[in-house]
Order: structure tokens, then C-alpha cells, then sequence
């Protein structure tokens, strides 16, 4: 990011695999999905599986559970009602109390913001299990539009929400297609993550 950190005033995170990582989480995520395709094709579990993977694989926009659902006949509105009846965080996470410093650190000098493609419900109880809930400004969930990323319309709606400028606002998430490819072609500062270590080393914005 260089000197451009110098002008960023907000930071908007992924929620999914940025500020936690529960390979088990995204499993029942998974499993969800399938199980609301297999009732809508009237197929096994496992055709099902197959179906969705092979509907991701085709998406060029990076592949996400809600674009294949919507692509197989399913709504949103009923792939989240599952998912929040079928995930259990509180079962699954544990704080991690470096992530939660880190955005104490941030947060002296940023406003930060959250937007996932999860549903409200079950981001509240990830965000109250990994103890960051009261340190994000504003939450953006799938629930705002009804719209998956990526989206340039939602992201152009985040920033006026905001209040910030494209170069203002550092994007921050795990996978580059989905949350951060199209806020980059906007002209915001992005960091793309994998690991919790990788994360952490944002407290480099803050000297």
C-alpha cells in the first residue's frame, strides 16, 4: 500500500475468512447449500454437491455459494434463512484476542466497516463469538441489497454510506476476485490475506 496509507481513512473488512478462520464453519456453510440444492433438483446430497461445484467452477465472477444457488433456481432470501438455522458459531469459533487488539489499534486512527455476503443473523453471532462486534462502525450483510458480491453498484453505496472517497477506503479480504477485484478497479487501496498472520501485520498502518 505504501504512501497511499497515508490517506486512507476507513477500512472495510470481509468478515468470512478474514477476521476468523473455521474451516468447519465454512463446512456447514457448504453443507447447507447443498442440502437446500439437493431439495430444489430433487437430487442426492451428493449429485447435488457435484451440481453446485460444477456451477461455481463455471461462474467467472469468482464463484461464490450465492451466485450458484441463485444460477440453480434458489433465492437468497431462503439459502440464508438455512444457513442462519444451520451454523452454529458459538459451537465453532473461539477469540482470537490479536485480532480483536488489532482493530482496537486500527480503530485509533480509521473507522472500520464490515461487508459480507453472510445474512445479518448469522454475522452477528460470528462478530459476538470472535468479540469485534463493538469495534465496526457500520455492517454492510447480504441482507442490504439482496445482491452477492461482487457488485459495483454496493460498493459505490458503501463508500456514499460512509462518507469516503475511493483512495480513502482500504478493502480488506481473503479472496481477490470476490472482495477486492472490483472495489481495486474503483480506485481503492486494497490487502488481500490469507492466514490470521497476514491480517495482523495492518497494525503497520498505525505508527
Amino acid at each position: 500500500m505504501g504512501d497511499g496509507a497515508l490517506s486512507i481513512k476507513a477500512i472495510v473488512f470481509d468478515l468470512d475468512g478474514t477476521l476468523y478462520q473455521e474451516e468447519r464453519l465454512g463446512e456447514e456453510v457448504n453443507r447447507s447449500a447443498i442440502l437446500y440444492v439437493a431439495d430444489l433438483k430433487k437430487l442426492s446430497p451428493a449429485e447435488a454437491e457435484a451440481l453446485l461445484e460444477e456451477t461455481r467452477t463455471a461462474d467467472g465472477a469468482g464463484g461464490t455459494l450465492s451466485r450458484a444457488v441463485v444460477a440453480l433456481g434458489g433465492t437468497l432470501q431462503e439459502m440464508h434463512r438455512r444457513f442462519a438455522a444451520d451454523c452454529h458459531p458459538e459451537k465453532l469459533l473461539k477469540p482470537d484476542r490479536r485480532v480483536r487488539e488489532l482493530l482496537q489499534l486500527l480503530s485509533t486512527r480509521f473507522r472500520l466497516h464490515l461487508y459480507t455476503n453472510n445474512n445479518r443473523d448469522l454475522s452477528r453471532r460470528i462478530m459476538a463469538q470472535i468479540r469485534v462486534d463493538d469495534l465496526l462502525d457500520r455492517v454492510f450483510t447480504i441482507e442490504d441489497y439482496w445482491i452477492p458480491k461482487p457488485d459495483r453498484r454496493i460498493i459505490e453505496d458503501i463508500l456514499a454510506k460512509i462518507g469516503c472517497l475511493p483512495q480513502e477506503t482500504l478493502f480488506v479480504g481473503d479472496r481477490y476476485r470476490v472482495d477486492l477485484a472490483v472495489p481495486e478497479s474503483m480506485g481503492c487501496p486494497v490487502f488481500e490475506m490469507k492466514t490470521t498472520e497476514e491480517l495482523l501485520t495492518l497494525a503497520d498502518l498505525v505508527h
